[in-house]
This record gives structure tokens, C-alpha cells and sequence, in this order.
């Protein structure tokens, strides 16, 4: 038996259906699966998507973003037995699955492999696409989980290989459960950890670095965008600078449009921004809705190769900036800086960015930030030049009181 509990729409009860290799319509997924005593062996709830890269048959690349997996069925997910571990095998669409499979070793169990599979045959999700057929691409992630821990990752996992781009958060999961109960002890992945016990901590300004960089020159700007089936859901223009201090050294990097390569994904509340180059495993833009009608920066992840060899990494998904109203898009010309963590802030020029609503693949109206309103300086102008009038005469006034009342002079 499969049971599986959808997320609600807002107002309405939480809902528990219990199936035999049944079918779900939402893309969040909570799988509850038994063994043949109806005890609990394994537990996961999940979001996930995948971007596909392909060719078409005029040779150009197209891109496009699965997020709605649609109906799903579950044929061949399994408990595991003596000979095989357990397994959460997923079917959805047209010509889709998924499949992960565990493994045990002593006191650990492990999140071993992940599998995707695809159709180009399917000419709705994969108009002329130049090759036609079944692909699959596989992944051995190899996360090791304490016995009796459920494994967490809130935060964005992403896995790239042959065009495919797949994302996972909002990850719980319980392989092995001991006694049919769901265990409490949660094992937090690298990046939930981060921002555990990091971000809380990080200190307002940055620590003063034993070496001051050079001064780097104005980045050159890039152009980037996302594209789904639906065409391009965001657009986002950008010179980018990144300052980083690591081990006391600050050091700053303009990131190279040229070179840089891009992906993301769009959902009705979240939409995602990645760059990648040599240098750089993964920067992340991720921006969310927020009281229905205006959009933000939530979050950047970063991950990137220092000078010296080591690895770079910060996450914060607690951001504030960006800010502007759905249907419009975010501009600000002037130097603009987006601060992740007291070790990292990025600096911006010459903004825009547009994440949801992109009609015709153009930015709409542009919302522009204080930094570029120069009509504000005018009442701070007049407001400072009253203000010194004001003085002026309030001294020339005390000057001439005291004067009158010095007193009478003797004759």
C-alpha cells in the first residue's frame, strides 16, 4: 500500500489518500510507504523539477522547464527486501519518471542513486526536437544518513548532467524506518546547515581583512534569461561583482558574461536564476512573490573555487531586495549592493531584472530604485538651503538681542 498526503489549497482541510500505486496531481509529493504489516518503511516528501536542454531540428537549443509533473503513479516504488533496498519510483506525463534508489551499510543507509527519464517523442513538451526517443540520465549523489534520522534539506539541491538540470528542496526523507515510526531526529544536508548555525551569527559589517584587494574595474554587463514551454519566464540584466572574504583575505571577482554559462526554472511563486563557469559551481538568484501581487530577491546560494584551491560556499534564503511590484520589472543603474553574509555581498550595475509575467520575452515597466530617482535630491536641496537660512537668521537674531540688552553706559 502507497499513501499519499497532498499539500491543501489554502482553506481547506489537509487531505490523506491511501492507494494502491494510486495517482496524485500535485507536484509537492508526500510518500508514506508500508511493508506487507502495514508498518511505515519509508517516508519522503519532496519538490522537485527538471530543466531539459535539447536540439531542434534548425539546430538551435531550446530549453524547457518540467514543474508541474501532472497526474502521477508510483508502479515499482517498494520497501526493499534481502536482495534490493528500497526504491520511490515516480511516473508522470508524458514519457517521464523518476526513480532513487537506498542503501544500507551498518549504522548508515544512503541516498545511493537518482534517475530520470525523458521523451523527445512527445512534440508538446519537445517541439522539433532533432533527436526523438527515450533518454535517461543518472546521478550517484551518496548521502549518508544515520540509521533511524530522517534526512533534511530545505534548502536548493541541484544535480547537472547531459543537459538535464534537476532541483529538489523542501526534501524530507526516512529510508529503513525503524519499528513503522517516522523518526524526529532530522540529519541536516551542507546547506541546511549553513544556514543554521552560520547566518544567524554573521556579523553586520564586514571583519576588517590582513590584505586590502586591488580595485576592480566596472564588470561588464551580461544579459540572462529562463525558458519554459511556455516561452521566457525570466529575464534579468546585470554586471556583477562579487566580494568575498575567506580566511581573513577579501578579494574581489567581476564575473564574465562571456564565460559564464545559465539555467533556472519558474513557478507561479518562486522563480530561479543559476550562473556557472569554471570557477564558479553554482550562483543562485532565487526570487519569490510575496503578498500576491509584488515579487523580491529571497535568496542566494553560492559555491565557487578560490585562487587556492579551497571551496567557497554561502547560502541565505532570507533576503529583502529587489523589490517590485508583478507585471513590472526591477531597475537600478547606480551601483547597487546585495549583502548574503558578512564574508559575501555582490555588487550590482546598471540592474534589471524581471522574474514573473515577462510578456513577448520584454521587460515591462520598470520600478526603479532610489539610487537612480535624482528627483529626490531636489527637496533635499531646497530642504538643506532653508534649513541654513533658518540658522543664519536665528544667529543674527541672538547676535542682535544681545546687543540690545547690554546695558545702559555711563555718562
Amino acid at each position: 500500500m502507497v499513501c499519499f498526503r497532498l499539500a491543501p489549497v489554502p482553506g481547506s482541510g489537509l487531505l490523506l489518500l491511501c492507494l494502491v500505486l494510486g495517482a496524485v496531481s500535485s507536484y509537492a509529493l508526500e510518500l508514506n510507504l508500508t511493508d506487507s504489516e502495514n508498518a511505515t518503511c519509508l517516508y519522503a516528501k519532496w519538490q522537485m523539477n527538471f530543466t531539459i536542454r535539447y536540439e531542434t531540428t534548425d539546430k538551435h537549443n531550446k530549453t524547457v522547464t518540467i514543474s508541474d509533473l501532472g497526474p502521477a503513479t508510483y508502479s515499482g516504488s517498494s520497501c526493499g527486501d534481502d536482495q534490493n533496498g528500497p526504491k520511490i519510483a515516480v511516473q508522470f506525463g508524458s514519457g517521464f519518471s523518476w526513480t532513487v534508489n537506498f542503501t544500507e551499510e551498518k549504522s548508515f543507509y544512503s541516498i545511493d542513486s537518482i534517475s530520470f527519464s525523458y521523451n523527445t517523442n512527445d512534440n508538446t513538451t519537445f517541439p522539433d526536437a532533432k533527436e526523438k526517443g527515450v533518454f535517461t540520465v543518472s546521478d550517484h549523489v551518496a548521502f549518508r544518513v544515520p540509521l533511524n534520522d530522517i534526512f533534511r534539506c530545505n534548502s536548493l539541491l541541484t544535480l547537472g548532467k547531459n543537459d538535464v538540470v534537476q532541483h529538489y528542496w523542501d526534501v524530507h526523507v526516512q529510508a529503513f524506518v525503524q519499528n513503522g515510526t517516522v523518526s524526529t531526529k532530522e540529519f541536516l544536508c551542507d546547506k541546511d546547515k549553513t544556514l543554521t548555525t552560520v547566518l544567524p551569527i554573521v556579523p553586520t559589517t564586514v571583519p576588517s581583512p590582513t590584505t586590502t584587494p586591488s580595485p576592480k574595474e566596472k564588470p561588464e554587463v551580461g544579459s540572462y534569461s529562463v525558458v519554459n514551454s511556455n516561452g521566457t519566464c525570466l529575464l534579468a540584466t546585470m554586471g556583477l561583482q562579487l566580494n568575498i572574504t575567506h580566511d581573513k583575505v577579501a578579494s574581489v571577482i567581476n564575473i564574465n558574461p562571456n564565460t559564464t554559462n545559465f539555467t533556472g526554472s519558474c513557478h507561479p511563486q518562486t522563480a530561479l536564476l543559476r550562473l556557472s563557469s569554471s570557477s564558479i559551481k553554482y550562483l543562485d538568484f532565487v526570487f519569490a512573490v510575496k503578498n500576491e501581487n509584488r515579487f523580491y530577491l529571497k535568496e542566494v546560494n553560492v559555491s565557487m573555487y578560490l585562487v587556492n584551491g579551497s571551496v567557497f560556499s554561502i547560502a541565505n534564503n532570507n533576503l529583502s531586495y529587489w523589490d517590485a511590484p508583478l507585471g513590472s520589472s526591477y531597475m537600478c543603474n547606480k551601483e547597487q549592493t546585495v549583502s548574503v553574509s558578512g564574508a559575501f555581498q555582490i555588487n550590482t550595475f546598471d540592474l534589471r531584472v524581471q522574474p514573473f509575467n515577462v510578456m513577448e520575452g520584454k521587460y515591462s515597466t520598470a520600478q526603479e530604485c532610489s539610487l537612480d530617482d535624482d528627483t529626490i535630491l531636489i527637496p533635499i536641496i531646497v530642504g538643506a538651503g532653508l534649513s541654513g537660512l533658518i540658522i543664519v537668521i536665528v544667529i543674527a537674531y541672538l547676535i542682535g538681542r544681545r546687543k540690545s540688552y547690554a546695558g545702559y553706559q555711563t555718562l
